[in-house]
């Protein structure tokens, strides 16, 4: 057999004429060094540092993506994907036109839909220019106040395009911070006064978990998983624990987190102390959405001035976390990922946050509107809390009321109470000239009951026979004016935008629902065929709940689809 020799030169690789993969240009890592300045590179920053370029920039250029992928030691592609995976995020590709430098959000969701944002929107687009990009978007979390618009990061209430394009001329673009109740009025008002008695060890933690076992307060962000419960579980879990605050509020119709943050955030500080002290968190990680702007100023300011006071030194690390504009982060586990830096995708389970959550450590998980209530339980006693209720119920709830009535807003209200009192003591009756004809008891996800059930009590477990629950208390009510069968297609186009696509039957499932559903005739054996692929097939609640709200059409308003 014949040799065939090779010389060393023959096999010699051609030298690279640069550095693997996008190389760097060193403009944009000198742009992006300076907006970092001294602040960590850690991974778990890296939605934080995307959200200095694209607020710096009002965008992110690939060059800067890639620039701040070698600043982090991550890869390119490792940054693209979690960029590209938030709403607030705008990508631009090399050769591609960056967006407008200024955006208006218009919220199309079910309550500033039928106070108009369709008109609204058409109207912006034929008033304001080509250097404003106008978005339609999913809720913003100022149901109460429909239509709502957004200018850059200050929200216009019930807005029309001349009150939308007086803001866009005076350039009112930053979101504006409410009196709000600060440290030194909270302290001289009596707070702090729990969480100063169990640092001093004038209350342990078995006394403050039993008080909140004893109260019945359960999880309010929408599972409603016992709030004691759940912090002797996490408590029986080896150290180090921390704890994770879920703020990111995104089911429309909901905006009582908000409501209360913009009025009283020390309240809330404290009870998230008191729980993450009596648990043995050693870190407290505070998630709050991106459309909360101005939350994110006063928490941004309260916790430095909490931490700068006499007790500030004796408090778990705080970190304030912002969101970008996904829905989906509202699910416990998908918030953690989102916390890490990663993209929110929903965690398989078992095993629960309880016992590997947050950076692998056992966690607790919390609504902030359950913490609110802390300091009065532990104050008052779990009798304050528990003594209150109707129709056999107990407790206290945040009603977060929008749509056809005269006083919409948060509502705090005797639990059980029914949709027919809710109206009519809370909120002041049905708008002049509307009919009540339905109401969605939880939100977008927790499906829609005709008025001629009103007098179900509205609480956990008590709607789950009818097909609906009550989730985050999150209420909208529509009139004779309106249409169920429209309002349940809102809802589909909201589930649709916002499934992080992980699983099939929820990606493609809320797809080919809303494409369905936008037809005049709808056909049911096929959407029922496709809601119970859904609902036992999704990885978690955005999917399995999808479905509920083009259900109730089916069983409650059938005069709608002849």
């Amino acid at each position: 057999m014949a040799v065939i020799k090779i010389s060393p030169e023959q096999i010699k690789r051609k030298k690279r004429k640069g550095p693997k993969g996008h190389a760097v240009d060193l403009q944009a890592l000198e742009n992006i060094r300076s907006l970092l300045g001294e602040e960590s590179r850690q991974k778990d920053l890296l939605i934080e540092h995307l959200h200095k370029i694209q607020d710096h920039y009002r965008h992110i250029s690939a060059r800067h993506l890639v620039a701040l992928a070698h600043e982090m030691n991550l890869s390119p592609a490792e940054v693209y994907e979690v960029a590209s995976f938030y709403h607030h995020f705008d990508v631009v590709k090399e050769g591609q036109t960056p967006p407008p430098p200024l955006t208006v959000r218009v919220c199309e969701s079910m309550s500033c839909d039928m106070a108009g944002a369709h008109d609204l929107l058409q109207a912006l687009h034929e008033s304001l220019g080509d250097d404003v990009r106008i978005q339609p978007v999913p809720c913003v979390g100022r149901c109460q106040h429909a239509p709502v618009a957004v200018v850059g990061q200050n929200p216009v209430d019930q807005a029309t395009a001349e009150t939308v394009v007086e803001a866009v001329a005076n350039k009112n673009i930053e979101a504006d911070v409410s009196d709000y109740i600060g440290l030194g009025q909270y302290q001289a008002e009596g707070g702090y006064s729990s969480l100063k008695k169990f640092l001093a060890k004038e209350l342990d933690s078995e006394a403050v978990i039993l008080k909140m076992e004893h109260s019945g307060l359960r999880g309010l962000g929408g599972a409603g998983f016992p709030a004691g419960r759940k912090w002797r579980i996490v408590s029986g879990y080896q150290g180090p624990r921390l704890m994770a605050v879920n703020i990111d509020e995104g089911e429309p119709g909901t905006f009582k987190d908000r409501h209360y943050l913009e009025r009283d955030p020390h309240r809330f500080l404290e009870g998230m102390l008191l729980a993450a002290l009596t648990v043995g968190c050693e870190e407290i990680y505070i998630y709050l959405r991106d459309e909360y702007a101005a939350c994110r100023k006063i928490l941004t300011r309260e916790i430095a001035a909490l931490q700068d006071s006499p007790i500030g030194s004796n408090l778990p690390s705080m970190h304030l976390r912002r969101g970008a504009g996904a829905y989906i982060c509202g699910e416990e586990s998908a918030m953690v990922e989102s916390i890490e830096g990663k993209r929110g995708m929903p965690r398989l389970r078992p095993p629960f946050l309880a016992e590997v959550g947050l950076f692998g450590r056992p966690t607790l998980e919390h609504n902030m509107e359950t913490l609110y209530w802390v300091r009065d339980i532990v104050e008052k006693g779990p009798e304050w809390f528990a003594n209150h209720g109707r129709h056999g119920r107990k407790g206290l709830r945040s009603f977060s009321v929008s749509g056809r009535v005269k006083k919409p807003g948060v509502h705090l209200a005797p639990a059980g109470i029914t949709i027919r009192e809710l109206i009519e003591e809370y909120c002041g009756g049905m708008l002049d000239g509307h009919n009540f004809y339905g109401y969605f008891p939880g939100g977008a996800s927790g499906g829609m009951l005709p008025a001629s059930m009103d007098d179900i009590p509205l609480d956990f477990d008590t709607l789950n026979e009818y097909g609906c629950f009550i989730g985050s208390a999150a209420v909208m009510v529509f009139s004779d004016q309106d249409s169920a069968k429209h309002l349940a297609l809102n809802a589909m186009r909201f589930f649709q935008e916002e499934s992080c696509g992980q699983c099939t039957p929820c990606r493609v499932g809320t797809s080919k629902a809303a494409e369905l559903m936008a037809r005049n005739n709808w056909d049911q054996e096929l959407l029922e065929e496709l809601s119970t692929v859904m609902i036992d097939a999704s990885i978690c609640g955005l999917g399995q709940a999808a479905p509920n709200p083009l259900r109730c059409v089916f069983k409650y308003f059938p005069n709608e689809l002849q």
